[in-house]
């Protein structure tokens, strides 16, 4: 079988000007295009940005909250200090002060002065 020779289309209808026209199209149909799905990727990079940063401020509260809970048990736990001791000679002089004025008798004053020094 023989193949016929196809037969060339004349330029028709714009010619020069008809191409020019849909070449302007398609660049800016592209540019359109281009322009959209760069759009679409920033505004993807902005919320991920935007959730990575929620998610620092959540992770930093939550390590403040458990630090700040540390401390509390910590202070919790801890016992009082105890009393500072008593200065035994000041106590003793106090015996003396109360026995000179007749509070204590000299049994007495023997008997707490003796307790004061562990006799």
């Amino acid at each position: 079988m023989m193949r016929r020779p196809m037969a060339r289309r004349p330029m028709g209808r714009g010619g020069l000007l008809g191409t020019a026209a849909r070449t302007a199209v398609v660049a800016g149909t592209a540019t359109a295009v281009v322009g959209g799905v760069s759009r679409h990727q920033q505004g993807k990079a902005e919320q991920a940005a935007q959730a990575q940063a929620y998610q620092d401020e959540q992770q930093a509260a939550a390590t403040q909250a458990a630090a700040q809970q540390a401390a509390a048990e910590q202070a919790a736990a801890a016992p009082p200090p105890p009393p500072p001791a008593p200065d035994p000679v000041a106590e003793i002089q106090r015996l003396a002060d109360m026995k000179a004025q007749g509070i204590l008798t000299d049994e007495e004053f023997a008997a707490a002065k003796a307790k004061l020094l562990g006799i």
